[in-house]
């Protein structure tokens, strides 16, 4: 068996490019052939020549040493086994990763900036991963000259962040829910203070679960997905959807462990599990409707979440800070919200308005301590 390296490359491009795009010319290809059945189809779709694609395939089949296509007279071109296997990794491989390219492409992009204009302003953001976030990035860019460090980390580790100095805005996303729910104000509460945070609003988005099309499990809610048995795909833990998840088990009177888990490794991202379930390694996993979307899924929605975005009350006018809530507050920021699928503007405010925790997350009951007891401003325990 041959050994084969892998050698990574990027560079700079006039164009506006619209996040990570990391593209293979293989993958490119394999897909192609996949989704039209033949290769005179495939190549057409790529706007190359019959001859060009024929080359390629055999070129490429020499350098892996396995074949790639197999079709017989009359009937369509189909993947080899190897190949399917090898597309289904990549696109999973890929996808899991793209977070972590994007800061990298991020990074290179601000020090290029700051090399050309040393004037322009940086906002360092740690949030939830969500799809609508890095077109705010491009736009604040367009707009305001404003340069978004954007780094995706689950809610809670967000929440972290912006605690210990490392971002200046941090996302998360809850559930609109009156009563107090208890998970969520476990591991939210500790880290956000009335009178010290102020929220921002950003979007209202659809969560549920992905699941392969025409759903074929028949799947409408968690309690269905725990009786079919079906293999769960599950976000990492500390994440909103993986609270998210917890909180409509116990809703459901089920226990936390009572998903079916797929042997597939808890996932960071939205478009990771929907990839995950569009290769065959799991049936179900939440996610939002976009993510699916991407990845031909269906999706069955369960709950509308709030998205937030926070920072220290002081921060509020740093001019960072202000240029941001300028593009949220903008007409464009409110086409694009209309352009992803399953998000809304908040229901309780205007994108970019800033909000107090009481109003936002009516489960925060917050007391004031007796001075007696603790100093003004810590949290009460629990």
């Amino acid at each position: 068996m041959k050994t084969l390296g892998v050698h990574l490359q990027y560079s700079f491009d006039p164009s506006a490019q619209q996040g990570a795009q990391v593209r293979n010319p293989l993958f490119d290809l394999l897909w192609a052939v996949r989704e039209n059945g033949s290769i005179q189809h495939a190549a057409k779709a790529l706007g190359l020549s019959y001859r060009h694609v024929w080359g390629s395939l055999k070129q490429w089949q020499d350098v892996l040493g396995e074949p790639l296509v197999s079709w017989t007279q009359g009937q369509p071109a189909r993947l080899t086994p190897f190949a399917e296997r090898l597309v289904w990794a990549e696109t999973r491989a890929r996808t899991r990763l793209t977070p972590h390219i994007e800061a990298l492409r991020v990074e290179l992009e601000r020090a290029l900036a700051e090399a050309r204009d040393g004037d322009q302003h940086v906002l360092t953001v740690y949030a939830s991963h969500d799809l609508a976030l890095p077109a705010l990035r491009e736009l604040a860019s367009r707009q305001q000259r404003l340069h978004v460090e954007l780094r995706f980390a689950g809610s809670v580790d967000a929440l972290r962040a912006l605690a210990e100095g490392r971002c200046l805005i941090a996302g998360f996303h809850v559930p609109p829910l009156p009563d107090s729910p208890k998970l969520f104000a476990q591991a939210l509460k500790p880290l956000l203070k009335p009178g010290q945070h102020k929220l921002i609003g950003f979007s209202r988005r659809a969560q549920g679960l992905m699941v392969a099309p025409g759903n074929p499990l028949a799947v409408r809610t968690l309690a269905d997905v725990v009786r079919s048995g079906a293999r769960f795909v599950q976000r990492q833990t500390g994440s909103g959807t993986r609270l998210l998840t917890d909180h409509l088990l116990h809703e459901a009177g089920l226990p936390a462990d009572a998903l079916s888990r797929s042997e597939q490794a808890a996932e960071d991202s939205h478009l990771a599990v929907a990839a995950a379930i569009a290769s065959g390694l799991g049936d179900v996993g939440m996610g939002i409707e976009a993510a699916a979307q991407a990845f031909g899924l269906a999706f069955v929605p369960l709950a509308e979440e709030d998205y937030f975005l926070v920072c220290l009350k002081d921060a509020l006018d740093h001019p960072a800070v202000l240029k941001l809530r300028a593009v949220l507050g903008s007409a464009d920021w409110q086409q694009t919200l209309q352009d992803v699928p399953g998000y809304q503007p908040l229901s309780i405010a205007r994108s970019g308005e800033v909000l107090s925790l009481t109003r936002a997350l009516p489960w925060w009951h917050f007391r004031q301590p007796k001075a007696s007891v603790a100093p003004l401003g810590l949290l009460p325990a629990g």
